[in-house]
């Protein structure tokens, strides 16, 4: 199999528009053939999402989960703002149902931040240092690629649109193909715009607010 490397995501991802982590496995399913990989992208319809992706999400809804807990007696609670382009498509049954799922999701998995890109650098940067800490005995040629594998994973924990989907048995499907699939379906860009979760004992975790965000960087949990 051919070796996916950055460069290539990248390339991929101007072509199409695509999110990251999906250009990476259109790419390893398509054995690094960037056409194949487009024409995989195409037919996923993610690429189709991924042109609508500019367009102005103003409207949409905020949904609420509240779960009890059980025996536990714990308690948590989940508020989640979907935008989408049109007050018509936040009313349909497909809409709300996916608001009901990301809220789930949050509930579920416990994101610190919806996308990569919300993570303040200073987090990034501490991260990447522990992981080039944990590689210093293997083979030069490969620890660059190892410490992006980590920073994957670490990602993969902490936000929300590269979380595995908590209904997908297989962990194959991530939140972000989730929504992609909303999008080719309802035609309309679709968004998450924040998130905050509670839970009964603990510091609740909101996201949306950047400022914020910055300021509660180094509270983000390590994945040593």
């Amino acid at each position: 199999m051919a070796e996916v490397t950055a460069a290539m995501v990248k390339q991929l991802r101007e072509l199409t528009g695509a999110g990251m982590m999906d250009c990476k496995r259109a790419l390893v399913e398509c054995d690094g053939d960037i056409e194949k990989a487009k024409d995989w992208l195409r037919a996923k319809g993610m690429a189709r999402a991924a042109d609508k992706a500019g367009r102005s999400a103003n409207e949409g809804v905020v949904e609420a989960y509240v779960h009890g807990g059980g025996v536990s007696g714990q308690k948590l609670g989940v508020l989640v703002e979907v935008n989408c382009e049109s007050d018509f498509v936040a009313k349909t049954d497909d809409f709300r149902q996916l608001a009901k799922e990301l809220a789930l999701q949050v509930a579920g998995r416990s994101p610190l931040y919806v996308r990569r890109e919300d993570v303040p650098p200073v987090v990034v940067e501490r991260e990447r240092s522990v992981f080039v800490a944990q590689v210093v005995d293997k083979p030069a040629n490969i620890q660059d690629k190892i410490v992006e594998g980590k920073l994957d994973a670490y990602f993969g924990e902490i936000c929300l649109l590269e979380q595995p989907y908590v209904r997908d048995e297989k962990g194959k499907k991530k939140v972000n193909q989730l929504i992609s699939e909303a999008v080719a379906k309802l035609g309309e860009n679709i968004t998450i715009a924040r998130f905050a979760r509670f839970q009964v004992g603990e510091s609740a975790t909101v996201t949306g607010d950047r400022s914020a965000s910055q300021e509660d960087g180094d509270a983000a949990p390590s994945a040593s």
